[in-house]
């Protein structure tokens, strides 16, 4: 009887560990670990500068002066410098009449040059990658993008492909939250998440100001990460997942309708951006920071501020009106802002909600003023800024936040594996950033269209157009 009991003693401690051990394994094959990304650099022949840029207009001759004035004051505020990239129909002057080679043109500069790159710079083979994530939202064609890498790169046959479209700037995000949930029943497994945005079918010729505004924003760009839940990589990889929170608002209409492809009164396609997207972008932001913040924030700063929030209330309830709202500090589990690119008045949103410095946010900033807002990719050049910086410090956290059509707002937090040091596409030009105090380049070359009427405009601009050597 007693070896009976001892028997069943050890065979239940055995099973105990059995299950222990089954959970650890469990948990380590569904973490997600960023193992390295790289972004894209188009060739110099496709910047933009700002004589470039002149020409663009100047073709469209639909513009008046209240056009003209309108662009001159948008790019101005939005930040961008004059060494962005666009695609090569457009740097041609052929934007009103882009083909479907011009796309897959775009398309096909972007895959070769980065996947090569992060296979090259990963040694890991296009063999070995189990799950392939392409997110480009407004160019899908058949067969698709995906399939195209695969049969380039000669990868597996059962290789599992997904392809996102329509999801904007915040596709990158949502691309690693399906790796992640992938990650949950595969065990060892490689994803390659692709991410950038077509600009050649979507150029916007017309003379509608809501939709003129992402000609001034967007820019070509792209990026390409390896991620993996194989716990032997793990030393390998930059940066663990720790996080993730997805929000979209997309049932209240005003939320649906600010950001929307569709066509003006006369006809053209284009991006349409509503005067109602800051209200829309404020209440996404708001609502992933009610799920965000009980994940990342530590115990303490939760309780002051709940304490702090029931004071002011309290408060405002007996009338004294010399108490400010308190705000979450996030610095206090958040070691840097990796925030999206999408142009000044983002940045500076984001930044007033989380209450951040001048420090916390030229990352965004600089890379805004570099590359433009590269859409769903825009977040990597950020990030890689910090890298060239050498910020980012075994340990630290890192958090991500990006906005998209429908309406979403994005964020996810990362823990980096150890220090950042890679420079990639920053490596030529990090030096001279942050770049203090600029004068913005279009106010010094066409400023003087604020004190044209339209009755001087036309003579004006032919003379400026010999001058500067604008042909028409």
């Amino acid at each position: 009887m007693e070896l009976l009991l001892q028997t069943l003693t050890t065979l239940l401690l055995l099973y105990s560990l059995y299950l222990i051990w089954k959970f650890y394994s469990y948990k380590l094959s569904t973490k997600c670990y960023l193992i390295d990304y790289v972004c894209f650099k188009p060739s110099s022949d496709r910047q933009i500068t700002t004589l470039t840029s002149g020409a663009i207009i100047d073709r469209n001759k639909s513009l008046g002066l209240p056009e003209y004035k309108f662009l001159l004051k948008m790019i101005i505020r939005s930040g961008i410098g004059e060494e962005t990239y666009s695609p090569r129909n457009i740097i041609e002057g052929r934007e009103e009449s882009p083909t479907f080679d011009d796309a897959m043109l775009e398309m096909d500069e972007f895959f070769n040059a980065s996947v090569d790159d992060l296979f090259a710079k990963t040694k890991i083979a296009p063999s070995d990658v189990d799950v392939l994530v392409v997110n480009i939202s407004a160019f899908s064609p058949t067969p698709s993008l995906t399939s195209r890498i695969v049969r380039r790169h000669k990868m597996r046959d059962d290789i599992k492909t997904y392809n996102i479209s329509g999801m904007g700037c915040s596709a990158s995000l949502i691309a690693v939250d399906l790796v992640k949930n992938i990650f949950k029943s595969r065990k060892k497994t490689i994803a390659m998440v692709v991410s950038s945005e077509s600009m050649v079918p979507n150029w916007y010729c017309g003379t509608d100001q809501s939709m003129m505004l992402s000609n001034v924003l967007f820019r070509s760009g792209g990026s390409v990460m390896l991620l993996t839940n194989d716990p032997a990589m793990q030393n390998k990889a930059k940066m663990t997942l720790r996080c993730l929170v997805r929000t979209n608002i997309g049932s209240q209409d005003d939320s649906y309708n600010c950001v929307m492809q569709k066509e003006d009164d006369a006809g053209i396609v284009g991006f349409y951006l509503g005067k109602g997207l800051p209200k829309a972008a404020v209440r996404a932001f708001t609502e992933n920071l009610k799920h965000l913040a009980p994940k990342i924030l530590p115990y303490r700063e939760l309780i002051t501020y709940i304490y702090r929030l029931a004071r002011y209330r309290a408060n405002k309830l007996k009338g004294i009106k010399n108490f400010v709202k308190p705000k979450l500090n996030f610095k206090s589990g958040v070691d840097h802002f990796c925030l999206h690119a999408g142009g000044a008045a983002v940045i500076d949103a984001v930044a007033t909600g989380l209450g951040l410095s001048k420090y916390d946010t030229e990352p965004a900033r600089m890379t805004l003023h570099r590359w433009g807002n590269t859409s769903a990719s825009s977040l990597w050049y950020v990030l890689g800024y910090m890298e060239a910086k050498r910020r980012i410090n075994k340990g630290d956290t890192v958090f991500m936040i990006s906005f998209g059509a429908g309406f979403e707002c994005n964020s996810v937090l990362w823990e980096a594996n150890k220090d950042l040091t890679d420079c990639d596409v920053w490596e030529d030009c990090i030096n001279k950033y942050p770049i203090q105090d600029v004068v913005n380049p279009y106010i010094e070359k066409y400023g003087w269209v604020n004190d044209e009427s339209e009755e001087t405009i036309s003579d004006s601009l032919e003379a400026f157009k010999k001058n500067v050597g604008v042909i028409s």
